[in-house]
This record gives structure tokens, C-alpha cells and sequence, in this order.
């Protein structure tokens, strides 16, 4: 049986604000160590295995640096049709990209690992959300590059951003678009005694 003390030292392996943002959000206390391992998105491995291959080196590479600590740790890419997009390198590099997602659907894949270091006890999940872009002109490509949002997006657009505007629909949960996915997350927190929901006095109240 899995002990649910809560962890006294709680890391995010990632240097994305909007990460940050996300665990803010649901008022967990933490701080950020970026990873420095290198993702390699050629592995030979399907694209659920590789996001969570890829966040589970990620955990484990900033659980060396960190002792007594519950490390998340995650990795976010998009899956069209088998090809797998990371975040463009240049500006022709996200015109293509936004090009080929086009007046299509994808799917945007985050692994997630959550790494307790004293006791080497770790889970990793991933969460798959289908992104429906609009039929867009070149034009319109080439002014939300230009605005300079898409740099270091998997697959070169914030759905959190101006780019919700290209976005026409998505089937899963949102925030796992923006690169977290809070409703799979919070349960796994939970289960290693970080407190999300805390218990009020004022909700076992009756009129």
C-alpha cells in the first residue's frame, strides 16, 4: 500500500509558462527545474508510448538534482496521421506545419510522469485531445506566424492564444492542448497525498 503523505517538495521538470500557469491554477505549491534531457521523437515507438517514454526521462533526469521530492514532469507533440510535428525550429518551418494541420484534424498527445524520488515510485500517462483546425488562407497562416505565438508551440499554435481563433473545435480536454492535462493529472497528485480540493468546513455545512 502506497503511503498519501503529502510530499514536502513538489518540482516541475519544465521550463513552459503555461505549465506553470496550469499547476497555478489548480493551487498546487511547487517549483520549476527545467529537464535537460533531449527529446528524440524518432524512436521506434507508437505515439502514446513515446510521450510517456519522453516525460518519464524527463522526470527521471531531474530527479538526480532533486531528493525528497515529487517531480512532474511531461511532453507534448502532435500526431497527424502518423507524422509527428514538435515545435518548428523557424518560421517557414511553422508556416509548413500550419499548412499541413490545414482545414484538418490532429491529434495533440501529452505524456505525463509523476516521480516520487525517495521511494523511485512513478506513473506515467497519456492523454490524447483531436484538434479541428479551420480552413484557413495563406494569408491568414502568415499573419499568425508573423505575430510570432507559433516559436515554441508543438505544432506551431497556442490554442490558449491567438491561436484560438484557427481552432474551430476540439473532442478531449483543453488544457491538455495547452500542455497539461489537468482532469488525468489531479487524480495521480492526489493518489501521492498532494491536496488539490481541500476539505472546507463551510461544505459539510447544512441549512
Amino acid at each position: 500500500m502506497h503511503s498519501t503523505q503529502a510530499p514536502r517538495r513538489i518540482i516541475l521538470a519544465s521550463a513552459s509558462p503555461r505549465r506553470k500557469e496550469l499547476l497555478e491554477l489548480i493551487g498546487v505549491r511547487f517549483e520549476v527545474v527545467p529537464s535537460s534531457y533531449n527529446e528524440d521523437m524518432t524512436l521506434r515507438m507508437s505515439p502514446r508510448r513515446l510521450a510517456c517514454f519522453l516525460s518519464a526521462k524527463k522526470a527521471e533526469d531531474v530527479a538526480l538534482r532533486c531528493a525528497e521530492a515529487l517531480v512532474i514532469a511531461a511532453d507534448t507533440f502532435i500526431d497527424l496521421d502518423g507524422h509527428l510535428l514538435g515545435k518548428p525550429q523557424t518560421t517557414a518551418e511553422a508556416i509548413k506545419m500550419l499548412r499541413s494541420l490545414n482545414n484538418r484534424s490532429h491529434r495533440v498527445i501529452t505524456g505525463f510522469t509523476v516521480l516520487h524520488t525517495a521511494s523511485g515510485r512513478s506513473i506515467s500517462k497519456a492523454v490524447v485531445t483531436t484538434v479541428y483546425f479551420k480552413n484557413l488562407t495563406q494569408r491568414e497562416i502568415n499573419a499568425y506566424v508573423a505575430s510570432g505565438e507559433p516559436m515554441d508551440k508543438a505544432g506551431a499554435y497556442a490554442i490558449q492564444g491567438l491561436g484560438s481563433v484557427i481552432v474551430n473545435k476540439i473532442d478531449g480536454d483543453y488544457f491538455n492542448v495547452i500542455g497539461l492535462p489537468l482532469n488525468a493529472l489531479v487524480p495521480v497528485l492526489q493518489g501521492f497525498g498532494v491536496k488539490v480540493l481541500k476539505d472546507s468546513p463551510a461544505s459539510d455545512s447544512r441549512p
